[in-house]
């Protein structure tokens, strides 16, 4: 007998009435909703804070061109001291870091010798001023050769065999004399005559001596002179290289004397900034060990660029009078060669720097939007801006207030 199932008991209509309820009881099972239902449950974004802070508008401000070089203080002037003439030290008057003036003794070598030969030349000047008849103190330029005593002398013999000659000249003529005489006396008379001559020349002669012994006599006095060895300028004993009881040889080094006021600053620029430097330009010093900046004053520069590094060597004067500078010291300059130039400079506080990267919060519509940037130079407390912003822009004066806010100024 045939049982009739289910489907075949329930309409059609009923049928399709309950395959919809189980899918819609599915989809509720599996969470899937309609899409209104979908849209109603989206989480609406919450509006932006908004805060106060201070704002500043970024603009070209001047910004002058600094080069920037490195060097030291040198002394203004060195001194290796040397010995003129040789001996054996006897006196050593100075130490390291002694204060010396212009012609205070540095080493005295031992005068002995050098006295025995200004002693020996000062005899041998007498003499020969003497054997021209020259009194002590008159100068040699007021002595006639012809009132030489040997001069006088040999002129009167040879005046006497003239009158000789005269007389037998006219008892020749009278036949009262031979004339083997008469030979005989006009003989002596050119013998008188030729050592009237050399009487003369040999006056000469010993005024010639007499300069060359004077001569010897000034260069004893300065051998002795020389025998203490003085210092040729002002300043301070950077060396001292000899001893009591050393021999030193002439040309030999002594001690090295410095000048330290003022001092030098010498450094050099590169080639493309040698053209901008010129004599009297201030330059700002920052020296090791010395808190406070001190300014300079550039007095020379070279006339040609180092082949090699390509640099420009100068150098600038810095008083140093009360000696608070050594000499040595390491010294960074910073040289305005153009103080026209104009820059986008901010505050310092206006920069996050962060892991290498450098921002600044920027207001966009209202808004603070972090923008990032490429920094120039740094100057007391302020920043050149060379990427990231311009003119007329709007920012937050304090980078650490920033973050993605409403602004309020």
């Amino acid at each position: 007998m045939h049982v009739p199932t289910l489907s075949s008991i329930v309409s059609p209509r009923a049928h399709c009435i309950g395959v919809a309820a189980c899918l819609s009881l599915l989809m509720a099972a599996t969470g899937c909703d309609s899409p209104a239902a979908a849209m109603k449950s989206e989480p609406k974004p919450e509006p932006l804070e908004t805060i106060e802070a201070e704002l500043m508008t970024v603009a070209l401000q001047p910004w002058p061109t600094i080069v920037r070089s490195q060097g030291s203080l040198d002394a203004d002037e060195e001194s290796v001291v040397g010995a003129k003439v040789a001996g054996r030290v006897a006196e050593v008057h100075v130490d390291l870091g002694d204060y010396v003036n212009v012609g205070d003794p540095l080493v005295t070598l031992d005068q002995a010798e050098f006295q025995l030969k200004v002693d020996q030349t000062e005899a041998q000047l007498e003499q020969a001023r003497a054997a021209v008849g020259l009194r002590a103190g008159v100068p040699v330029s007021e002595l006639n050769p012809e009132n030489a005593p040997p001069v006088r002398q040999q002129r009167a013999l040879w005046e006497e065999a003239q009158s000789s000659l005269k007389r037998l000249e006219s008892l020749r003529v009278q036949k009262a004399v031979s004339e083997g005489e008469y030979e005989l006396a006009a003989a002596a008379e050119r013998v008188a005559e030729a050592r009237y001559a050399s009487a003369l020349n040999g006056v000469y002669e010993k005024i010639a001596a007499i300069g060359s012994y004077q001569a010897e006599l000034s260069l004893a006095r300065n051998q002795l002179t020389d025998a203490i060895i003085r210092s040729p300028l002002e300043g301070f004993i950077h060396q001292r290289l000899t001893a009591p009881g050393s021999y030193i040889s002439v040309g030999q080094s002594i001690a090295v004397v410095v000048r330290t006021s003022p001092l030098r600053f010498r450094s050099s620029v590169p080639e493309r900034r040698a053209q901008a430097l010129s004599l009297g330009q201030q330059v700002r010093l920052q020296i090791e060990s010395v808190p406070e900046p001190r300014t300079a004053t550039i007095t020379r520069i070279s006339p040609m660029l180092d082949q090699q590094s390509r640099s420009l060597v100068f150098e600038a004067e810095i008083e140093n009078e009360g000696q608070e500078l050594r000499g040595g010291l390491f010294a960074e300059a910073e040289i305005v060669v153009d103080d026209d130039a104009t820059g986008l400079v901010v505050p310092q506080s206006a920069i996050n720097e962060f892991a290498g990267a450098e921002k600044a919060w920027k207001v966009v519509d209202g808004a603070l939007v972090e923008q990032e940037v490429l920094i120039g130079k740094r100057r007391d407390g302020q920043l050149e801006v060379l990427k990231g912003l311009q003119s007329g822009d709007v920012i937050l004066r304090d980078a650490s207030q920033g973050r993605i806010a409403k602004i309020k100024p």
